[in-house]
């Protein structure tokens, strides 16, 4: 045990004191606030550039009358002058498209409107313009029909679904913001397990081939068991990693807010794969006092203690993977992706069905991926904010420390075997003899 720990004090200790470790530690949130800031002043920037000016000339008259001016994007221009002058100087005037509505029948259904371009409009301006003409005609038909507006208003209902399990007297409760708020915390906690299995992991193989390349491990071979160095590997590059992610916390938060404080309110952009789950205008619903609350409400004593053990328990499992691959391999790195992809595939669509998950928690498919050892790293702790039976999460996490326990072995067999090897890399079929003859 004294020896493990000398190793793990070691590899901590060796990274942390180099400057790039410094560098990368307190580069990473200002570079983070850099970009966060750089795509939304590029997003706001594009958006000013991305107006579009139209000139129309509109036979029919309704567009004009009744169009509602609530798309800053696309500038509209009416004019009367003959179509063969507006299609020849409509450009050289600065407007970047020209529209003609002709006389409308009121009883087209379907009605084609014609525009030139110089240049090929994209899809959404060409949606836009038609969602713009639909909404004048829609409110001339409306105002045609006599139809008393408070009359047609009041057919449309607003609906609000409640848990009626959840609801509590005394406070303004609705099932929609529980839910939003779980989404956007289980896809953080599913993406943010995600990185470090592939960005912890590397640094283990890495180190592995380092001291593999250099030979250092011959000497530390004579003093230690291959399983115990295997092992302060995986321990120490992964304090390394939590030691940057504990300092990201702090700094990342404290950038953004003083960057907030100098240039105003930071342009949202991104989370895009959350945004495909959660619809953003749904917060503009809420107020940051039902968001406190409906946070603090949440089941935080099953959340957080399983997301602590799912998260050791996938990195010690794929750590432990990546460690075996890089004693397996030679000197050439390069050697390393044919080794690579086994782990990676199993990580990969444990992630697309973490996405699944957040969107149906309690699927065939949520249940299966986050019980299956290889999986549930990722897709259990996605499913934690909706809930899920404690029976499931107990299973999931015997099964997932019984299948590390195995792994962890298998590795350092591999790892043993490997190790020493100078030039010449392990095939699988080699790794499969290494393991039948220690069994």
């Amino acid at each position: 045990m004294h020896k493990l720990w000398l190793i793990i004090k070691r590899e901590y200790l060796v990274r942390v004191r180099k400057k790039s470790f410094l560098l990368v530690t307190l580069l990473a949130p200002i570079a983070f606030a850099t970009i966060t800031f750089g795509i939304g002043f590029m997003t706001a920037y594009m958006s000013e550039k991305s107006e579009k000016k139209i000139l129309v000339r509109d036979d029919s008259g309704i567009f004009e009358k009744h169009r509602k001016d609530n798309n800053k994007s696309h500038i509209y221009t009416f004019t009367n002058e003959p179509l063969d002058s507006i299609n020849a100087t409509y450009s050289d005037k600065g407007f970047d498209i020209f529209t003609y509505i002709p006389s409308y029948n009121d009883t087209s259904k379907n009605f084609k409107i014609q525009y030139h371009s110089v240049e090929n409009p994209g899809i959404i301006t060409i949606e836009k313009i038609e969602s713009d003409i639909a909404g004048a005609f829609k409110e001339y038909k409306i105002e045609k029909s006599k139809i008393d507006r408070a009359v047609l208003e009041s057919f449309f209902v607003d609906i609000t679904l409640q848990n009626a399990d959840e609801i509590v007297e005394g406070k303004d409760s609705t099932g929609k913001l529980p839910l939003i708020i779980a989404t956007a915390l289980a896809f953080v906690m599913g993406f943010l397990l995600y990185m470090v299995i592939f960005i912890f992991g590397s640094l283990v193989m890495r180190s592995v081939m380092e001291e593999k390349v250099n030979r250092i491990v011959e000497v530390m071979i004579s003093s230690v068991r291959p399983f115990q160095l295997m092992m302060g590997k995986v321990i120490g590059v992964g304090g390394v990693g939590l030691t940057q992610l504990f300092i990201w916390i702090i700094f990342i938060p404290m950038i953004m807010a003083i960057a907030n404080a100098i240039f105003g309110t930071v342009p949202q952009a991104g989370m895009t794969g959350m945004q495909t789950q959660v619809n953003p205008a749904d917060f503009n619903e809420f107020s940051m006092q039902q968001f406190i609350d409906v946070f603090f409400s949440m089941n935080w004593g099953l959340i957080l203690p399983s997301f602590i053990l799912f998260f050791l328990g996938g990195y010690f499992l794929y750590s432990s993977m990546f460690a075996a691959v890089g004693a397996a391999i030679g000197d050439d790195q390069g050697e390393s992706q044919s080794l690579i992809w086994p782990i990676s595939v199993p990580v990969i669509l444990g992630f697309i069905i973490m996405m699944n998950s957040v969107e149906n928690p309690n699927s065939p498919m949520a249940i299966f991926g986050s019980i299956f050892p290889l999986f549930s790293p990722l897709v259990m702790p996605a499913r934690l904010p909706f809930n899920p039976p404690v029976w499931q999460v107990i299973i999931s996490l015997i099964v997932l420390f019984l299948t590390c326990i195995l792994f962890i072995w298998i590795s350092a067999k591999i790892y043993r075997g490997g190790i020493l090897l100078y030039g010449k890399k392990l095939t699988l079929k080699e790794m499969g003899k290494i393991l039948i003859n220690k069994l």
